[in-house]
């Protein structure tokens, strides 16, 4: 008897606010999908970043004669076959160095002429202006330190670069995004949070006299207030399906079909379902935990009859 009580006034509560209510599920719904995308966008580049990390080399060019002449890291000439000898062999010894492979001059301007070979200013570079460099694969790509420290600044070396820098900017934009979401997402929460908390005062002020008679006959104020909070959390979980309804068609129609950005980016490894159907149970979880708690809050100091 006392669960069909309670249901009923569920029932009577949400039609007698569904303006409100479906305000809330609305801001519920977009405030979980940002934190949704925002926990997939941060798994996003922490997976970009395993697998183009793993792929990124050292590159340490060595002197070649044009160096010589207007850089200050080759004033002592040109780098010897000595030199280079000695600097394979000292990164082979080295334990943070999974291989290392060379690549000549020739081999240099072949890449380049394959790559920019229709640019203008690819007809006023020679072989001689390249420099030879060796490509350096780390058992850990964090350990770039170890080998700038080793080879900077020696003999024979013009510079010691982490191909890592150049996928920085991409990931700080991310991230950038990222904090973005995030920082709309909270609005957005706060948001639901006024509407919730506004939604079970008015509920509660149309329904003063009922709770009132229930105080007079002994009702317990945990069985007054659990209408009331039945009603926010049922808006909430509403919302947390409707936020994991948008996730879902978010993934699908980004990568899958759509935009269908891994057939257009296939370079990226986008995160898989799994990723985003992990995250559906915090989802739908936080939409009905916040209301409920919400309202609960609201309660303590709006339903004092």
């Amino acid at each position: 008897m006392r669960a069909q009580f309670v249901l009923s006034e569920i029932g009577v509560g949400l039609r007698r606010n569904l303006t409100m209510t479906f305000a809330v599920i609305v801001s519920v719904a977009l405030s979980l999908a940002l934190f949704g995308g925002a926990l997939l966008m941060r798994e996003q580049v922490s997976t970009m970043k395993d697998f183009w990390y793993d792929k990124v080399n050292v590159s340490i060019f060595l002197c070649n004669k044009n160096d010589a002449a207007t850089s200050p890291k080759c004033a002592k000439g040109a780098v010897t076959a000595q030199q280079k000898q000695e600097i394979e062999v000292d990164l082979k010894k080295m334990d943070v160095v999974d291989s290392v492979q060379r690549e000549t001059a020739e081999e240099a301007y072949k890449h380049y002429r394959e790559q920019y070979g229709d640019t203008p200013i690819a007809s006023t570079i020679t072989p001689d202006q390249m420099q030879e460099s060796f490509r350096v694969k780390l058992d850990d790509p964090e350990k770039y330190k170890v080998v700038a420290t080793a080879f900077a600044g020696r003999d024979g070396v013009q510079s010691v670069q982490d191909q890592r820098n150049i996928l920085e900017n991409l990931f700080s934009l991310m991230n950038g995004m990222n904090v973005a979401a995030l920082f709309v997402m909270a609005l957005m929460l706060v948001i639901a949070l006024m509407l919730i908390v506004n939604t079970v005062r008015v509920s509660a002020f149309s329904r003063r006299r009922e709770t009132g008679i229930m105080r007079l006959v002994g009702a317990s104020s945990f069985y007054i207030q659990m209408p009331f909070i039945m009603e926010a959390a049922f808006a909430g979980l509403l919302g947390g399906l409707v936020a994991s309804a948008m996730l879902l068609v978010g993934r699908y129609f980004l990568i899958d079909h759509g935009l269908a950005l891994s057939e257009k980016m296939q370079l990226v490894n986008f995160i898989g379902w799994d990723a985003v159907i992990t995250k559906l149970p915090l989802v739908i979880a936080i939409g009905l935990l916040m209301p409920a708690m919400a309202a609960f809050v609201a309660l303590r100091k709006y339903l004092k009859v």
